[in-house]
This record gives structure tokens, sequence and C-alpha cells, in this order.
């Protein structure tokens, strides 16, 4: 598990390219028959992903978490970006496809991950963040019929917002939040750009109250995304490319411009798990 320290904004005014990318962005996640983690002193979230291919693949708490197993006191999230796949949790399968994700409470002890193809193998993007408690473990589907042990999307947390002409045409889908799949403090969803739009969160904002971590997916190989980060008046960018994820911290922003439409996950963590809020920043204000 690699360990990142946290950053304070008067430091991060004088990074160079090189040392930004190296504090917050996090590439290659994605890596046949590995489980790969970054830990963030940044509200001790951890990034990561599990990409099954030919062996199932099991989480073990690492030397890093001082811990027996590696949710004994944290929470995960899962939303899976690849082809089908199964994780299975104290000896349950559960069956997750594209775009489907999973809560994962505090206490669950053997967990693992596997593709049912691996000429298309699944890969599992995960989120966690320290708990306080239990809460029950559910698979979650964008769309489709109830079942025991499935949450459906309502249709109240598929939100679309802006427009071609602003060009951040977009749909926001909120997998992990109050109301619907309850948690400690994790807070998780996905957003996709329709075709043209190419603009995220803007106009942007941020929340001292709540960090952030941006998965982008779904990008062509020359595709990028300019990320814009830093506090308004002192502004930053960093070039991302496809299934490449960063950490934002909470006095930053946390924006995109893609040179194409793409999709990106986000996850927070931190004191409340209130979506809206947020301290947004006029347009004008930017520098």
């Amino acid at each position: 598990m690699e360990l990142r320290t946290a950053v304070s904004p008067r430091d991060v005014k004088h990074y160079t390219t090189e040392r930004l990318r190296e504090e917050f962005l996090i590439r290659d996640l994605f890596v046949e028959d590995e489980i790969k983690l970054v830990y963030s002193h940044i509200d001790r979230i951890i990034t990561g992903a599990a990409t099954p291919v030919s062996k199932m693949l099991k989480l073990t708490a690492g030397d890093e978490l001082r811990a027996e197993y590696f949710l004994q006191r944290r929470e995960m999230g899962v939303i899976n970006i690849g082809g089908a796949g199964t994780i299975i949790i104290d000896g349950k399968s559960y069956q997750v496809g594209f775009k489907e994700g999973m809560y994962i409470g505090m206490g669950a002890k053997d967990i693992s991950f596997e593709s049912k193809d691996a000429s298309c193998p699944a890969k599992f993007y995960i989120n966690s963040a320290p708990a306080h408690k239990p809460y029950p473990t559910v698979l979650i589907k964008p769309e489709g019929e109830p079942e025991s042990g499935v949450v459906i999307v309502k249709d109240e947390n598929k939100v679309e917002l802006g427009c071609l002409e602003d060009a951040n045409h977009r749909v926001i889908c909120k997998y992990i939040l109050p109301g619907q799949v309850e948690s400690c403090q994790l807070v998780m969803g996905m957003t996709k750009l329709e075709p043209g739009s190419v603009w995220n969160t803007m106009p942007c904002h941020t929340h001292d109250r709540r960090m952030e971590v941006y998965l982008y997916f779904e990008m062509q190989q020359d595709a990028f995304v300019m990320h814009y980060m830093g506090e308004p008046s002192e502004t930053r960018h960093i070039v991302m490319r496809n299934e490449e994820a960063i950490i934002s911290p909470s006095w930053s922003i946390h924006s995109g411009c893609g040179s194409r439409a793409y999709t990106f996950i986000w996850g927070m963590v931190g004191e409340n798990q209130a979506f809206d809020d947020m301290d947004t920043v006029d347009m004008k204000d930017l520098m």
C-alpha cells in the first residue's frame, strides 16, 4: 500500500508540475492480477483497484493498517468499470456487472475479487474510509428491479445538469448516500458527460468539510482531461489520462475539461454526507 501525506495550500503554490503529479495523481491503478491501494492522510481515504484476470484476488489489511483484516475499522465502496465479475464477502458471492457497485460495511472479514471472463476482466475501483459502526452490505445497480440485498439507484438520485451550449451537459448518478445506501461517512457516485460536453463541476466549488477523489475513465487512448485544482485564487492543472485518479483536498477546487466527453467516479469522505454542502466559486473569481 502506497502512503501519501497531507499537504498545505501554502506549499502547493510552489510545486512544480512533477511535484503536483507526485502528490495528487494516482496512475496505473488497474494492474492485471493485482490489488493496488493508495492511503492518503487526507481524511484517511484509501483509493485503489482490484483487477483479477487469471486468478482470484484477496483483499488483506497489510502492515500499514495495523488491523486484523481490511474492514476491521473501515467501510468500502466499489464500482466495476470493466467486464462482469464477482465479489465474495465472507463466503457470499455478488455478481457485479459494468457500472454496478457495492457498499461493504465495517466488519466484513474475507473479501475476494474475480472476473467472469479473463479476456474481458472486471475492474473494481475502490474507495475506503474509516468507520465507526457496521451498515448493511449491498449490491448497487443503476437500473433494474428491486431484490433482496440489491439497491436500485432512485430516480431522484439520477440528476441531469448543464447544457450543450455550456459544454457541461451531464448526468450524475448517486450510488452511496444517506436515504439510499447508508454509510458512516463515504459518499460515492458517477457522472457521465454527454457527447459534445467536456466540462465537469463548473462553476466549481470547494467544501471544507469533505475531501474528494475523482477517477476519470471511458476515455480514448489519445484523449485527456485537464483537471483543475488549487485554491480559487491560485489554480493549478494536472493532465490526466484514462483510468487515472486524483486526490482533491478540502481546500481545493476540483473541476476538469476534457478533449472529448468522458465519465468519472467521485468519492467523498469527511465531516458530513450532505451532497449539496459546498462553497461555490463565482466564475469571475477564478485565477
